[in-house]
């Protein structure tokens, strides 16, 4: 008779150890792009001709109005509950999601998956801050006279509210981090995770992108930019191989659960 031995257990301070490196990393980074975000918010003039800009080039693709998709919400017989839902989901889901999403790669996906995913998730955000800076946009919902409404100000809740409201640089737009966050989840989880997250990870990010266009917070380009940067980041990933061992791989592999 046989038996298979189970692979052993790393100690708990190992674990403890890693875990805390990790999350000193991630805050770091976040620490940084938010900083950096918050640090450039000086270019309204700049912003506003280049929304203007944006909106000619949809324009010109031929691609849905987002006034006319807001107004269509609005115009159901619970429009207006259904954009206070909108607000709540783009304010409260993003975040905590994506926090979420670290744990559970750290804590129960190997350990060249979770690298893998981490590293997609620095390099799509820090991409992110520098077209922030290279690019400053206003929303649609600063756009009154082309018919958007600023759901959040007008419904509520709103993130630029309060205290954090101050540290929040609302001409970033390009590009939209809810859509591109929420299609690197959805990517990740359908490659590496069980079925049914995959499947309520690609609702999420479906819903996260009809959100980010009813609210009027972000343009169709805006999600756009975020879906590329991240075929941009696993492009660049795909040359070191899962976990930088330069194996040349197109992605993650199950190498084990020891950390």
């Amino acid at each position: 008779m046989t038996t298979t031995a189970r692979p052993a257990r790393p100690p708990a301070p190992r674990v403890a150890g890693r875990a805390a490196a990790e999350l000193a990393l991630v805050s770091v980074l976040f620490g940084i792009y938010t900083l950096g975000r918050a640090l450039v918010d000086d270019g309204e003039l700049v912003a506003f001709r280049n929304a203007r800009w944006v909106r000619e080039v949809q324009d010109l693709l031929g691609l849905p109005s987002e006034a006319a998709l807001q107004a269509a919400v609005h115009a159901l017989a619970h429009g207006e509950a259904l954009l206070r839902v909108a607000n709540v989901y783009y304010t409260g889901v993003h975040f905590p999601l994506m926090v979420v999403f670290l744990v559970w790669g750290f804590l129960w996906r190997p350990v060249a998956e979770y690298r893998w995913a981490r590293n997609l998730v620095v390099l799509q955000t820090g991409a992110a801050l520098v077209v922030h800076v290279a690019f400053p946009l206003a929303p649609p919902r600063m756009f009154p006279e082309w018919g958007f409404v600023d759901t959040m100000t007008r419904y509520g809740p709103s993130p630029y509210d309060g205290a954090g409201g101050a540290l929040a640089n609302q001409l970033a737009a390009m590009p939209s981090l809810h859509v591109g966050w929420a299609v690197l989840i959805a990517y990740v989880v359908v490659r590496t995770g069980p079925r049914p997250l995959g499947v309520l990870a690609v609702g999420h990010a479906v819903l996260t992108t009809a959100i980010v266009v009813v609210t009027a917070n972000h343009w169709w380009l805006d999600a756009l930019a975020g879906v590329l940067l991240l075929v941009a980041a696993a492009a660049v990933l795909r040359r070191s191989g899962p976990g930088g061992t330069g194996s040349g791989g197109s992605g993650p592999v199950g190498a084990g659960v020891e950390r």
